[in-house]
């Protein structure tokens, strides 16, 4: 009990800020924006958030971010709540971050670094790992950001947060682009061995559909569901960063086969994702651009999903995934919703094509997705027939094993078929 005293003690008190710049056409929802920052801050377990706000500029202030009677007013408060860390939801340039460290005495975080943290906790596989290095490498190369002492540390992150023995970062950027080169070089390495993976699976006949989503729509929990898996799920931003790809056996409709396809759960995303991380990630979101099918998860209890829905669409596209790609839009958390809103989604979902709601939790509307999947991927059969010669043993032996066989007759040359199968089937015939 007392290590868990002792850990509880140690957690850095954060303050989070959301300037709401009223001169800002693109602004967000100030009030949504704020609740976004404070789960983002959640999300990273040494952190205690000790009080939030939002903060009206007419415009940002160049050298100090806010005017300097907002720097007292906010000096007064952080003091008397003791903050250690201030969370400031946006950009701050190196500058406007060092001016508000000197006037408040705390340590300074924007949105890029936080979510650097967060990423730099999650990640799981050597190439997210490294992805998620090479983003704070290059985001800590245009401010050298500088540790306090008095900020404790329980895990080996990123450096951003501070703790004790850590020395202060020299403005030494040879030694950062030393460091980057290097990763890169490693990296080059794991995504050659992905690719082979991905050359392997490319050979198996079986289609990929991948989940996408804004951050905590539910991907994880829906993946669950269908492939039995124990992906990591809990109720916060950001709980998966590496695709975690299964198995899932559909069933056929009476009187049909059953079909196999690759399903894969990825990353959540958000709005301002750094772009840094934008591209450090790409290679863990290619797993979309491969993907057969598209399926957009969507909190459709949350009161801010249609801009949700339009933050996933930009990242998609900034990805190279084009409009007409094939995408089902699925709406989760029916179960959160009242009964008329519940009945409308419902209603609407049953008139349009490309539309489901579900509850991945209770399960509701999971079947009528995963029978659409299947019918998807139905493909229309091709009659053919074929002289396989005796040596191609092993050809016949997978016609046989993909039940394409409908008619065989031994002769001199070898053997006379006739199968009915697939474009795919087909294909992956020709190629062996």
């Amino acid at each position: 009990m007392s290590e868990l005293h002792e850990h509880e003690v140690l957690k850095t008190r954060a303050w989070v800020i959301h300037p709401d710049i009223t001169s800002d056409r693109n602004r967000r929802d100030p009030v949504a924006g704020l609740e976004e920052a404070v789960a983002l801050a959640d999300a990273l377990p040494e952190l205690e958030v000790v009080g939030s706000e939002i903060v009206r500029l007419p415009k940002m202030q160049p050298g100090q971010l806010f005017g300097s009677g907002k720097i007292a007013e906010l000096k007064e408060r952080l003091n008397a709540a003791e903050v250690d860390l201030v969370l400031i939801d946006g950009r701050v340039s190196p500058v406007q971050q060092r001016n508000l460290e000197k006037e408040w005495k705390v340590k300074l975080l924007d949105r890029t670094g936080l979510i650097l943290e967060i990423f730099s906790d999650r990640a799981r596989t050597r190439e997210g790992v490294l992805q998620v290095e090479m983003a704070a490498l290059t985001y800590q190369r245009t401010r050298l950001v500088r540790a306090w002492t008095h900020l404790e540390r329980q895990r080996g992150g990123l450096g951003f947060v501070g703790g004790p023995g850590e020395t202060q970062i020299e403005a030494d950027r040879r030694a950062i682009d030393d460091h980057l080169l290097r990763l890169k070089r490693q990296l080059e390495k794991v995504v050659k061995t992905r690719e082979l993976h991905r050359a392997a699976r490319a050979k198996v006949p079986f289609p990929i559909v991948a989940l996408v989503g804004y951050t905590n729509a539910g991907k994880s929990t829906f993946f669950n569901k269908v492939t039995g898996a124990d992906v990591f799920v809990k109720d916060m931003l950001f709980a998966t960063l590496d695709p975690t790809m299964r198995s899932v056996v559909l069933e056929a409709p009476q009187g049909g086969t059953d079909r196999e396809i690759i399903l894969s759960d990825t990353v959540g995303f958000i709005s301002s994702l750094p772009t840094q991380l934008v591209a450090a990630f790409r290679a863990t979101l290619e797993e979309v651009l491969d993907a057969d099918l598209i399926l957009h998860v969507r909190d459709i209890s949350h009161e801010k999903s249609d801009e949700q829905a339009a933050d996933v669409r930009k990242i998609l596209s900034d990805l190279g995934i084009k409009e007409d790609a094939p995408m089902f839009e699925v709406w989760n958390k029916i179960d959160l919703l009242d009964d008329e809103a519940r009945q409308a989604r419902l209603e609407r979902a049953q008139s349009e094509d490309d539309k489901f709601a579900i509850s991945a939790v209770t399960g509701e509307g999971v079947a009528d997705l995963l029978a659409a999947i299947s019918k998807y991927f139905e493909e229309e059969k091709i009659s053919r027939d074929l002289l396989l010669p005796y040596a191609q043993g092993k050809q016949r032996a997978w016609l046989f094993a993909e039940g394409v066989v409908e008619q065989e007759t031994a002769t001199e040359e070898g053997y006379q078929m006739t199968v009915l199968w697939t474009p795919r089937q087909e294909k992956q015939f020709r190629e062996m």
